[in-house]
Formats: structure tokens, sequence, C-alpha cells
């Protein structure tokens, strides 16, 4: 029993260590090696803790060995950028003045409801306010407004999306009352021949309505409303 208390004491200080070595981030903000680091130092630092016949240093040389290994690759990241961009990746922007950027979206495995969701966590339902948007290396969402003091959209306002990846939502279609021949107005003022051509569109209850083309820059163009979203 006495040894179980004495390795758990051990690793666990340790691991401490380790993860203060490598800074007070949360897992949403590791780099991607980082958080390798820390799934692969929770395995090997449970062995000897878990089984009285596994050895101390079964668990501490791995540490020590991880631990190494971040500050080495660290270390040559502070001194070459392309290592640091293969190791960490680069932030990636995914909507720009000119809208979604389909292609971006494709490196990144994200589709257009990711979008769309991670720049409502940040507080921007409405894409038409947003000038960037970028995938950070660690993975977060950052969204750069149009204003550098953005009015917060009202709930009044929050868009309702009508074409994700060329495909019609008819059932939004259908309850803000839009008609074909709308529809064929609205994609003619961007020079659209189809909803094909468009990765994302939606509508507020002005009836102002944001597309973003695949190949298009992005604009907006007003629509008279007839169903329930006015």
């Amino acid at each position: 029993m006495l040894i179980v208390f004495i390795k758990t004491s051990v690793i666990t200080m340790l691991v401490f260590f380790v993860i203060r070595l490598m800074g007070k981030r949360q897992i949403g903000e590791m780099q991607p090696f980082e958080f390798v680091i820390t799934l692969i130092l929770a395995e090997v630092a449970c062995l000897p803790m878990n089984d009285a016949a596994i050895p101390l240093y079964f668990g501490i040389v791995p540490v020590v060995v991880l631990a190494f290994l971040d500050v080495v690759i660290t270390f040559i990241g502070r001194k070459s950028n392309v290592f640091r961009r293969i190791t960490d990746g680069r932030s990636v922007l995914v909507i720009d003045d000119n809208g979604i950027i389909k292609a971006n979206l494709a490196k990144m495995n994200m589709n257009v409801d990711d979008v769309l969701m991670s720049c409502r966590s940040c507080g921007y339902p409405d894409l038409s306010a947003v000038r960037y948007a970028v995938v950070e290396p660690n993975g977060k969402f950052s969204v750069i407004p149009k204003t550098s003091d953005p009015t917060k959209p009202k709930p009044d306002d929050f868009p309702l999306p009508l074409v994700r990846d060329g495909k019609i939502s008819q059932k939004n279609f259908e309850y803000c009352g839009i008609s074909e021949k709308q529809l064929k107005k609205a994609l003619e003022e961007g020079g659209l021949t189809g909803v094909k051509e468009v990765l994302y569109m939606d509508v507020r209850q002005d009836g102002t309505v944001y597309v973003s083309p695949n190949k298009k820059p992005c604009y907006t163009c007003k629509i008279k409303l007839s169903g329930g979203y006015r």
C-alpha cells in the first residue's frame, strides 16, 4: 500500500510539473502537439499507479521524455517559422470580404453549418456583419466584425438560412413566403443562374438577403416577404 502511495505521489507531482512547464493553457488553447503530449501523459502516468508490479521508472522515464520533447519542439518553433507551421499549423481564413471561402472549408474539414455555429458562438449570427472569420491553429474560431464597435444584432434580426451548400431549405422558404420568382431575382442580382452556385444564403425580417456564392463575391439585396418571418 505504501508503495502505491509513493508511486502515485511521485508521478502526480512530476505530471504537475510537466503541465506547468507547458504553460497555463486550457485544453482549447493548446497547440496540436501540446494536446497530443497531454493525452499521452495521462496514459503513461497511470501505468505504475494502477499496477504495483510495474516499476516506478516505467512512469517517470516516459513523462520526462515527453517534457523534453515539448521543450525542444517549442524552442525550435521559436527559431524557425517553417518548423512551427509544420507542428502547429497556421491560421485559416474561412470568411473574407467575398463571403465564405469554400476551398478553405474543405481544408479544415468544415461545412457551412460549422461556420454558422462558430459565428453565433462569437456573437455574430449575421454573416453580413462579419469582415473576417479565422480558424486559429489551436482550433479556436475568431471573428473580426466590419465595424470596430459592432452593434449586436437584435433577436428580431436573426437571419434565417435559406440555402446551404447549394441545397434549399424548403421549410424556411415556405415560412418566409419567398417565391421562385423572388429567388431567381435575388440570384440574378449577383449574376448567378441557380442555387447550385450558392454556398450560403439567408434572409432577415426586413427582407434583406445575404448571399455568399461559391466562386463570386458575396452581396446583399432586398426582397418582399409574405410569410411568417416579418
